[in-house]
């Protein structure tokens, strides 16, 4: 059963009140809120078994390095990795990109293709954009249409053995698209390019099966999916992961250091240079059984049903645009009203305890291809009601009366 009390019960933040309204809080595609058997965790680690992993043979050493690597095990199993040393902690999405990135720097050269699509975050596009500076190699964009999906058409007709790796989201911050990632993987492939999935946005609404899908990389982000900033996620096949170079030198990363030669680590701690973030590790596994708790199935389902809803009640305003009508979204809503600049809405929808993001969310070629400066962004999450809705619908309307 799927209680939306008892979970809206599990988020202590949603019982404040912002300008003296009560908390609406949209703004789930940029960072989640954290129920409070996280925000336990968190405290939990630093009152009893805050110490340095992997290096101390005393007690809380080894209990604090057996629970980081039971979180890895946890999310193995997660996305169903085939071994634990394939999931690699990181600092976010961002970090993982990087990673990757910078390791594609030996099998890349001037005349090869670096693919991304026109639905990136930033994160997806720079990090490759400095790939090909390094290289020499040209960044080719899968065009979207007016729907904002993905053209598969010109996909395949760009795809070649030219194409070295495919970087792409699995749910786009900006629009809520839900790309056809197995597709693309599966083409990538017979053409001998990697593939590797930004899937920050997928995470916090569906289990990702990296097998399944045959992805070479997927990476995501802890304060998405309810755990903690600063923490995240790169899935990597063995395969890629013993060929890639260290993205970082220091400690922990090494098997033996002399002045004339150093020799790295096995998986996962080649890639895991110096002290990490032991409490961002241990408690994203904590936000995942949490998830898992609630199910992925029944999260699906329900934040369909807002976006159906939210879709229906902001249809109903004069002016309406909505921005990105995909068939296959997740629960992002990002849209406009005719006339009116996306930060003046914003502004005035948060005076009213609604929290919305406004602007081009890190996205300036979704944004450019439209022909707008941005957009007001409402991101749906599993702790939010119908009523919420209701209540952004309510203060949209408010706030243009104001500025017409």
């Amino acid at each position: 059963m799927f209680d939306i009390n008892a979970i809206r019960a599990d988020f202590p933040i949603l019982n404040q009140k912002v300008n003296g309204k009560p908390l609406v809080y949209f703004d789930n595609a940029a960072t989640s809120q954290k129920p409070q058997v996280v925000i336990d965790a968190i405290t939990q680690y630093y009152s009893t078994i805050n110490a340095n992993i992997h290096r101390g043979v005393h007690t809380l050493s080894q209990l604090a390095t057996d629970a980081y690597e039971a979180s890895r095990q946890t999310v193995q199993q997660h996305i169903n990795a085939k071994h634990s040393h394939e999931v690699l902690f990181t600092s976010g999405t961002t970090h993982g990109i990087n990673l990757v990135a910078s390791g594609f720097t030996q099998f890349v050269k001037a005349g090869d293709y670096i693919m991304v699509s026109a639905l990136e975050h930033h994160s997806n596009i720079v990090p490759w954009q400095m790939l090909c500076e390094r290289t020499g190699a040209t960044l080719q964009v899968i065009p979207m249409n007016e729907k904002g999906e993905l053209i598969m058409e010109e996909f395949d007709r760009l795809i070649s053995e030219k194409t070295k790796i495919v970087a792409v989201n699995h749910i786009s911050n900006a629009l809520g698209t839900i790309n056809p990632i197995k597709y693309i993987i599966d083409r990538a492939h017979a053409s001998g390019a990697a593939v590797f999935i930004d899937g920050a946005q997928a995470a916090p609404h569906l289990k990702p099966d990296v097998q399944a899908l045959d992805a070479d990389f997927y990476a995501f982000s802890g304060h998405k999916t309810c755990g903690p900033t600063g923490s995240g996620i790169l899935y990597g096949k063995e395969e890629w992961l013993e060929k890639l170079p260290p993205y970082q030198g220091g400690g922990e990363m090494i098997k033996e250091v002399t002045f004339e030669k150093t020799t790295y680590a096995g998986l996962p701690h080649k890639f895991e240079a110096g002290t990490p973030h032991i409490e961002g590790g241990i408690v994203l596994g904590t936000a995942i059984d949490y998830l898992n708790g609630v199910g992925f199935d029944a999260i699906a389902a329900y934040e369909q049903n807002l976006l159906e809803y939210g879709n229906q009640k902001l249809l109903e305003i004069d002016g309406m645009e909505l921005i990105g009508t995909a068939a296959e979204k997740a629960s992002v809503i990002s849209f406009n009203l005719k006339g009116i600049h996306p930060y003046d809405v914003g502004t005035l929808v948060d005076k009213m305890g609604i929290a919305v993001r406004t602007g081009h969310h890190c996205a300036q070629p979704v944004m450019n291809a439209f022909c707008i400066p941005g957009t007001i962004r409402a991101s749906f999450a599993f702790y939010n009601t119908k009523e919420e809705i209701d209540a952004l619908v309510a203060a949209v309307k408010k706030a243009q009366m104001m500025l017409s």
